[in-house]
């Protein structure tokens, strides 16, 4: 069968905008509904916040030993992170700098 490219195409979208005014808004009420079905419990749970402490939920108490700088290490003076001594990239001033900083 041919085809005639040069006449107009019809689709659902032509089809619908011939549709009467009232065949619209009967399909509308059909599909809509007044009444939301929203439960607030059950999506608040599903969310999580970061840096909530959530540490009271589990029961169980994290402990963690801390032990004071040793000889051998030193502190940044840009990040303040606490590196072992073969991490020194410069040393000035009183300043000491470690290798990610520089």
């Amino acid at each position: 069968m041919a085809t005639d490219y040069d006449a107009p195409r019809r689709s659902e979208a032509d089809e619908l905008a011939e549709d009467s005014l009232e065949e619209l808004k009967a399909r509308r009420n059909e599909t809509q509904s007044g009444v939301v079905d929203v439960d607030e419990d059950a999506t608040a749970e599903n969310f999580e916040l970061p840096g909530a402490d959530l540490s009271g939920l589990s029961g169980e108490d994290l402990t963690v030993k801390v032990v004071p700088k040793q000889a051998d290490e030193f502190t940044c003076s840009v990040c303040f992170l606490v590196h072992h001594r073969s991490r020194l990239a410069e040393e000035s001033g009183g300043r000491t700098i470690c290798r990610d900083c520089a």
